[in-house]
């Protein structure tokens, strides 16, 4: 089948989790042709980071959330649709009550429809149209009360804002030859990226399946609330920063605005914050109403996704898998390192919570004078990293002054800050076999892939409450309230006071985790789920000739056999349409058009 692979700020443009997640289920699921269309954010035109395997047949890019025309402003009778539908937008994410849902959903398809046929709506989500608009929606009866003190400079931000969430709308994506043709939409996140699978259902009939492994909304939230802590930028409280403040998108790792990387700019108010979460709070509800089957990476997000409307029999918990041929000598080898060695692995964050990690080593060593503990982290990805990695070095220098044993030897520091990819650990699994125990010691997490690599690693493992460990755990291993040094450090003396413990458990989280958390479980499980979409949910595309008229045979036999088992004597080209569908989903292809 074709599937229309929806990316936003990754694959196949950017590295990290979400790019590798997405070239390993394009690699493992062989027998399906690929179209990539991506939101690519920032990314460099014309540089993949990642080298596509011969079943993407094509990759579509549009920098939705930078760069853009904001093309012309509309004629007359189609700026009043638009007008109409963006005041039902408007209305929805101000209003609160369960009656907007299906406003927002109008609103959106609407202004879908009026940038179909007129172009980018660009200048006119800028313009003062919507600016009023907006202030409207905000001062109607029944509003949020957050938005009563909304000022003019809030209504410009959330215009800008809004005016690039909704920029998936006029992309050409929906014709002949892009979305409509294929089977079936997956979208690697909610959000932005499944806008076109929105469109592509609503308006060719195209099946959605959704997948999230890190919900939407949460990250908005979560972006929010460190973007409101942040302290302005001295020389940047003027009107357009503050207008450019509310274009910021939490997606992945590295996000943009204005085309520049982002910086710290004057904290958005709390109308905007208001506006902008109802608005990702409508279109997460209209996602998973639409999707046709959603698959959360674990029971934590599954919850999420259920408060915001999903429905249970859509949901099917699908855990991202990684791969464990790398850490199947670590896990494999008799030795299960050295008992007395905690180890940590992660980036410097302080989500991570490496204070009370410190703190709660200090108490390992009274009770344990041989105790060391060692944590691996990539290098610090911007100043705010650097500093709170400074201050973890210092609280270390401070706990745990080197100690020299006379005047002619050098003191040693029983912590350790070491970098991944450096002589001492050139691969994670190199972390992970230089101690018995690994722990974790988040207050926010979503899935833990660390821990999951710890796992297969064949390490016991101590972490914290929080996100998905205890599903991830199931049993083997200790888990602890977040914020309590103090019981993380018992968790950790059990364990290395009792080596056999530890060994047990470290031989069941082997098990648990190539049972449940490997990349052929994770393909096995799409596989399936790709066949369960399209039979529930096929597109009807009937073969016609030129005329409209039904053709009879227009789908021969070999057109369902994959392009690479057909020979050049194959190369014959259906000419089927359904409207603006495109060709069917199987139509025989050229070997020219194979190669490319």
């Amino acid at each position: 089948m074709r599937v229309g692979l929806l990316t936003e700020g990754g694959y196949p443009y950017a590295s990290g989790e979400s790019s590798v997640w997405c070239d390993r289920l394009v690699r493992g699921l062989v027998q399906h042709e690929f179209h990539v269309y991506a939101l690519a954010g920032a990314a460099p035109w014309g540089v993949r980071a990642v080298q596509l395997p011969p079943q993407v047949r094509q990759v579509r890019t549009a920098p939705s959330l930078t760069l853009g025309d904001g093309g012309r402003a509309l004629p007359r009778r189609a700026r009043r649709r638009f007008v109409d539908h963006f005041a039902q937008v408007a209305s929805a994410i101000c209003i609160p009550g369960p009656d907007g849902a299906a406003a927002f959903a109008d609103g959106l398809y609407g202004l879908a429809e009026v940038a179909s046929e007129h172009g980018p709506l660009g200048a006119d989500l800028r313009s003062e149209h919507a600016v009023r608009i907006l202030e409207s929606a905000c001062r109607a009866p029944g509003a949020h009360r957050a938005l009563h003190g909304a000022t003019v400079l809030d209504h410009l931000a959330v215009a800008d804002a809004l005016e690039r969430r909704l920029r998936p709308l006029s992309l050409d994506w929906y014709g002949d030859g892009a979305l409509g043709s294929v089977d079936l939409c997956h979208a690697v996140s909610g959000g932005a990226a499944a806008v076109p699978g929105l469109l592509a259902k609503r308006f060719c009939g195209v099946p959605l399946l959704v997948t999230e492994y890190g919900v939407q909304l949460r990250a908005h939230y979560l972006h929010q609330v460190d973007h409101a802590a942040r302290p302005a930028r001295s020389g940047r409280g003027s009107a357009p920063s503050a207008a450019r403040a509310g274009s910021r998108q939490s997606s992945t790792r590295g996000a943009y605005a204005g085309g520049q990387p982002t910086v710290r700019r004057a904290p958005l108010s709390t109308p905007v914050r208001a506006v902008l979460a109802a608005y990702q709070r409508r279109l997460a509800t209209e996602v998973y109403t639409q999707a046709t089957i959603i698959t959360p990476g674990n029971n934590h997000a599954r919850r999420w996704q259920e408060k915001c409307g999903a429905d249970r029999a859509k949901l099917r918990t699908v855990h991202p898998g990684l791969a464990a041929d790398p850490f199947a000598a670590v896990g494999e080898a008799e030795h299960g390192g050295d008992p007395y060695t905690l180890v940590w692995v992660g980036r410097i964050d302080p989500g991570k919570d490496l204070i009370a990690l410190l703190h709660a080593f200090a108490e390992v060593r009274k009770g344990e004078p041989l105790a060391r503990l060692r944590l691996f982290a990539p290098p610090a990805d911007g100043s705010a990293a650097a500093a709170y990695l400074a201050h973890c070095k210092a609280l270390a220098a401070q706990l745990f002054p080197d100690e020299a044993a006379d005047a002619h030897t050098v003191g040693d520091n029983p912590v350790s800050f070491e970098e991944l990819g450096g002589p001492e650990a050139p691969e994670p699994a190199d972390a992970y076999a230089a101690g018995g125990v690994v722990v974790l010691s988040s207050v926010v997490e979503g899935f833990p892939h660390t821990l999951v690599e710890a796992m297969l690693c064949g390490r016991a493992t101590v972490s914290t409450d929080t996100g998905a460990v205890v599903e991830v755990i199931g049993g083997t291993g200790l888990v602890v309230p977040p914020r309590n040094p103090r019981a993380l450090a018992d968790a950790c003396l059990d364990l290395i006071r009792d080596p056999a413990r530890a060994t047990r458990l470290g031989a069941a989280a082997r098990a648990r985790a190539l049972e449940l958390f490997t990349a052929d479980q994770n393909i096995a499980a799409f596989r399936s789920l790709y066949l369960e979409v399209i039979s529930r949910a096929p597109v009807d595309r009937d073969a016609v000739d030129a005329a409209g008229e039904p053709r009879p045979f227009g789908h021969p036999a070999e057109a369902w056999v994959p392009v690479e088992w057909r020979g050049p004597e194959a190369a014959v080209r259906t000419e089927s349409t359904a409207g603006n569908c495109g060709p069917g989903p199987f139509a025989p292809v050229t070997a020219k058009e194979a190669r490319t």
